[in-house]
């Protein structure tokens, strides 16, 4: 049985979906899993033993049809799970006439591409986000939901043995090491710089090494704050590709993030994972935390809904630093 997962969107999606492949390859041991991705989440798909071949999205939109279809027809596949919608794929999925396509019903264009439709609300269940996904298994005879504590034993990540000797900055085997990403790029609420800089301060330099990670775009936000601290963090904002970046965070010991794709990324891989999270439905730990053997999360006992239509959450700025501490030291 040749199964294709579709997932074209960000790393942190694409980190909560590959246990799919991990639960398929025990129902079914002899199936083949080929993943839908975009280059920019190669590298973390790749790293799941569980998935035989990566499919590059965006190499495949650019071919003429009628080689897309040829490229489809030639893999074999029999089933077709779009867990993310995409349009243009689902429909070229049925031009190259796969033969059972799995895909919510709630998009009005999977009506007409899709012949195993599945329905269910993302919006108002209480199901994680990577248990949610589980359920577009049905049409496949799987009715079973693995609990939170089961699924980060179906990631499979296995890092290649390239070598990244020549990485600008090393782990300290004499200290703890620890990545803190302070920006989401806008996918999340952020605990805000204030709070990452007073972190540092209570880390004492001769038992942690700190790391700041995050995109060039980011280096660029966080410049002056980036300067304050430069005698007490190594920053690697904007220097390591994503391939790097993953062997650098299997190296290290901790990495303290909000609800983004380094945290999925680290939860995935069995470092220890510690998400700062607001207390708002549906962006909670509940919905989205880290799965992984040590990760943890640090949100308010309440709900809140004052900052719901804000971009920063008073309630997730209110989680202390040391509380971060105790968590790094449990």
């Amino acid at each position: 049985m040749n199964i294709l997962i579709s997932r074209t969107d960000s790393i942190g999606d694409v980190i909560l979906t590959i246990p799919l492949a991990g639960f398929l390859k025990q129902k079914f041991p002899e199936c083949k899993i080929f993943f839908l991705g975009r280059s920019y989440t190669r590298a973390v798909i790749e790293c799941s033993s569980n998935i035989d071949k990566f499919i590059n999205w965006d190499e495949l939109r650019q071919l003429a049809t009628e080689e897309q279809v040829f490229y489809l027809k030639e893999l074999a596949i029999e089933w077709v799970i779009h867990v993310y919608p995409n349009k243009k794929f689902a429909q070229l999925v049925k031009k190259a006439g796969i033969p059972y396509r799995i895909g919510t019903s709630h998009r009005t264009y999977h009506w007409l591409t899709c012949n195993k439709p599945v329905s269910f609300s993302r919006k108002n269940s209480e199901l994680h986000e990577a248990q949610l996904n589980f359920k577009l298994l049905e049409p496949l005879g799987v009715y079973e939901i693995p609990s939170v504590s089961d699924i980060p034993f179906l990631y499979g990540m296995v890092l290649s043995d390239k070598q990244f000797d020549d990485l600008p900055v090393q782990p300290d085997s004499s200290r703890m090491n620890v990545i803190l990403h302070p920006k989401s790029k806008g996918s999340a609420r952020e605990w805000g710089l204030e709070n990452f800089g007073r972190l540092i301060e209570l880390l004492p330099s001769d038992k942690y090494k700190v790391f700041i990670s995050g995109t060039a775009e980011d280096k660029a936000h966080m410049e002056q704050w980036l300067k304050k601290y430069a005698d007490r963090v190594e920053d690697i904002t904007g220097t390591l590709s994503l391939d790097a970046f993953v062997h650098f965070i299997s190296k290290a010991d901790a990495l303290v993030a909000a609800s983004t794709g380094p945290l999925h990324i680290a939860s995935a891989l069995g470092i220890k994972a510690i998400g700062i999270y607001p207390p708002i439905r549906p962006m909670h730990p509940g919905r989205w935390k880290p799965l992984g053997k040590k990760a943890e999360v640090l949100v308010l006992d309440k709900e809140c809904e004052d900052c719901r239509k804000l971009t920063e959450c008073a309630c997730m700025k209110a989680i202390k630093p040391e509380s971060v501490v105790r968590a790094l030291e449990d």
